[in-house]
């Protein structure tokens, strides 16, 4: 039976094992038993493998290696595109068996959350329990398998869920934590990467246990306030709350990017690709009814380098045209058009509720009719599909990866 100390909170961490390979293998039975990977297209340069389900794991696939890499390993694989809407269709789903424990839910991803089930326990029992329960209606209901960690602490609890894979419940207390969680490597949690693990590394501190010796005054000096935090943690001194999916802040951007199937340096070829983009985020903005007045835009080079630049506006941007405008402006301040480009990201920024009242530009005689047609533009596409019109520089484009984000 799980000790409860007096206070402690009872938290759970949900993680869906292999999560759109299995819901890829769960959406179709004949894929059951056979390896299976969920990868970018090789002839649009995104040929990796995003996902893959145990099978294909247990004949050395790994997620990030190319699909060249992994099918020399295992030629039987089966590579599937991404099916994007699908997952969040599944994500919600499975959310929704999550809400029937607790009302305090906290996505981390699209597939994992962190839920808190301390006012539960009394109606369904120990954490594990719950825990149990959750595993078992999941897999019943949506046909995937999920890991959960245990623990009084969000840190802990999804150090459980990544201990044990697939289909199981780790619980990490009070009287185990220290056995449990020390002699684990440093980068085992949340907020080590490779720059901070090089420093501790020459540090000699390679476990959380090592980790938790390092005086506070060295924490601070070489690294930060973050870094005491994470001490604090570890020691379970450090209380962390559960944040509800619905009281998390407001959207700041909306954004889109892509990789281009070939390098580009011709304006015009950045231009369009600025449009398809611009026509994404528009459609977003008005179904969330937002605009905004600030546009960020960043490029990598084919060499991997990257390059960005914001700039605000004195006017509202939701429509495509003015974000793509407005994006080209910003581009041709800071860029030559002679390094080739790899990928270019939009984002627009500084958000705010289109519903509001809006001061017209005396200077803008036709805005009538734009925006008469950026609403024609829309309804044809809601009514026929996102690709049954685009414009006629994006249509001729070859360089366009039109799966982008």
């Amino acid at each position: 039976m799980e000790k409860r100390f007096f206070n402690d909170k009872v938290i759970l961490h949900c993680d869906v094992n292999n999560f759109y390979a299995s819901v890829e293998c769960a959406s179709r039975p004949e894929l059951k038993g056979k390896p299976v990977a969920v990868s970018g297209n090789p002839k649009t340069r995104t040929g990796i493998i995003l996902a893959k389900n145990d099978v294909a794991k247990s004949q050395g696939v790994k997620t990030g290696e190319s699909i060249y890499e992994a099918k020399l390993k295992c030629p039987s694989l089966i590579c599937l595109p991404p099916h994007f809407k699908l997952y969040e269709k599944i994500s919600n789903k499975i959310i929704s068996i999550y809400y029937n424990y607790t009302d305090t839910v906290e996505s981390f991803g699209i597939d994992e959350c962190w839920l808190d089930v301390t006012g539960s326990v009394n109606l369904f029992g120990s954490g594990k329990k719950i825990a149990d329960s959750i595993r078992k209606e999941v897999l019943e209901k949506v046909g995937v398998t999920i890991s959960v960690g245990v623990s009084f602490s969000k840190l802990f609890a999804k150090l459980g869920s990544d201990l044990k894979k697939p289909f199981a419940t780790t619980v990490i207390s009070r009287e185990n934590f220290k056995e449990i969680v020390y002699p684990l490597p440093v980068n085992a949690v949340i907020g080590i990467g490779n720059r901070t693990l090089k420093k501790l590394e020459k540090m000699n501190v390679l476990t959380l246990g090592d980790y938790v010796q390092i005086p506070d005054l060295i924490l601070k000096k070489k690294f930060n306030i973050v870094a005491l935090q994470l001490k604090q943690k570890l020691l379970g001194e450090f209380e962390e709350q559960v944040v509800d999916n619905s009281l998390r802040p407001e959207v700041k951007s909306v954004g889109n990017g892509t990789t281009t199937i070939t390098d580009i340096t011709k304006r015009e070829d950045v231009f369009s690709l600025v449009q398809f983009l611009s026509e994404k985020i528009s459609k977003r903005l008005s179904d969330k009814n937002l605009v905004g007045t600030s546009v960020h835009v960043s490029l990598k080079t084919s060499n991997f380098e990257r390059f960005g630049k914001s700039q605000t506006f004195l006017f509202d941007l939701s429509r495509a045209e003015d974000i793509a405008n407005c994006a080209l402006e910003i581009i041709d301040c800071f860029w030559n058009y002679t390094t080739p480009i790899r990928s270019i990201r939009i984002s627009v920024r500084n958000l705010k509720s289109k519903l509001r009242p809006k001061q017209a530009s005396i200077f803008d005689e036709k805005l009538g009719k734009k925006e008469s047609f950026s609403r024609t533009i829309k309804a044809i596409k809601e009514r026929f599909g996102e690709g049954s019109i685009e414009l006629a520089s994006v249509l001729k484009s070859k360089f366009i990866n039109k799966d982008g984000e």
